[in-house]
């Protein structure tokens, strides 16, 4: 056919691109304040529950002493005991003294933030120092990418990354690298890295899962083809380019080895393809090597 083969076409060209590192990880809190029952009570009522954000000295909880509880308790006892009216008179005053020395404490958040977790329910008996709820500070909360350790020597602190967070929408958002953490994973071959919200959020929940996806280097001026024009063997692995003559009516097929792949195009780096030289993007498959080629719209 005088005419080609029917082709569509894209050019070959230079581009700046980043090394994008991709983690999963979650968000996590740097500093957890507990709010703890300051002697021996009873938990009378609870305000708050688990996700819910709270104000620093927010009352979000009411104890009453288990001392005091005790002294009405007794008087109480007094009364049932008691077989005439001069001693229920005499219990029943106790009971009220008692009631009016009843010790109820408000407790209150010690810092802005979320709430992660509670340890008690209204009618709880509590010890002194137990943990009736842990608070994460507000502005305190990171995100914890899990970095695979073949990726972790690009990874260095100051690098910018965006995190894909579902629940906080569909927009990314924006961080930067803190430091690499302890703790790495045998057994997924990991290790936590910190990254920080910029701007700051403040009211961001923990908890919540994502991927960040750190700019770990760039590659400027790299030579990149449309990922369409490039063709990979599955079975030999060999990726290959049906790229046109200097005319534009022949195609010549080109073994490359490729690197970076982002924004929908695919670095070549080698051989050095010229720049400007037009490669094939659709009608390639199956195309002989030499064949005439009719560019189409």
């Amino acid at each position: 056919d005088d005419a080609g083969v029917p082709v569509r076409v894209d050019t070959i060209r230079r581009m700046d691109l980043d090394v994008i590192v991709e983690a999963p990880g979650h968000t996590e809190a740097l500093k957890q304040d507990r709010v703890r029952s300051p002697f021996a009570s009873d938990l009378v009522s609870l305000t708050v529950t688990d996700g819910d954000h709270v104000r620093a000295g927010q009352v979000i909880a009411e104890v009453v002493s288990k001392n005091s509880e005790a002294a009405l308790d007794g008087a109480r006892q007094m009364l049932a005991a008691a077989d005439n009216e001069a001693d229920s008179a005499d219990a029943r005053r106790a009971i009220e003294i008692a009631r009016r020395q009843l010790v109820h404490t408000p407790l209150r958040a010690p810092a802005g933030g979320v709430v992660l977790s509670h340890g008690a329910e209204v009618g709880d008996y509590l010890d002194e120092g137990e943990v009736v709820l842990i608070i994460a500070v507000a502005g305190t909360v990171f995100f914890k990418a899990q970095v695979t350790q073949d990726d972790l020597g690009a990874v260095t602190p100051g690098e910018h990354a965006t995190i894909d967070l579902p629940a906080e929408g569909p927009t990314p958002v924006g961080a930067v690298v803190h430091d690499l953490l302890p703790m790495a994973s045998s057994e997924n071959l990991s290790a936590p890295v910190r990254l920080d919200f910029r701007p700051a959020r403040p009211n961001i929940a923990v908890g919540l899962f994502g991927t960040a996806s750190i700019v770990a280097g760039r590659h400027p001026g790299a030579i990149v083809v449309p990922r369409a024009a490039v063709l990979r063997d599955d079975v030999s692995g060999v990726s290959r380019v049906a790229m046109l003559d200097p005319t534009g009516t022949t195609a010549h097929w080109v073994v490359v080895k490729t690197g970076l792949d982002e924004g929908g195009h695919v670095e070549i780096t080698s051989p050095a393809l010229p720049v400007g030289r037009q490669v094939i993007v659709d009608g390639q498959v199956g195309l002989p090597d030499g064949s005439r080629v009719s560019i189409q719209p």
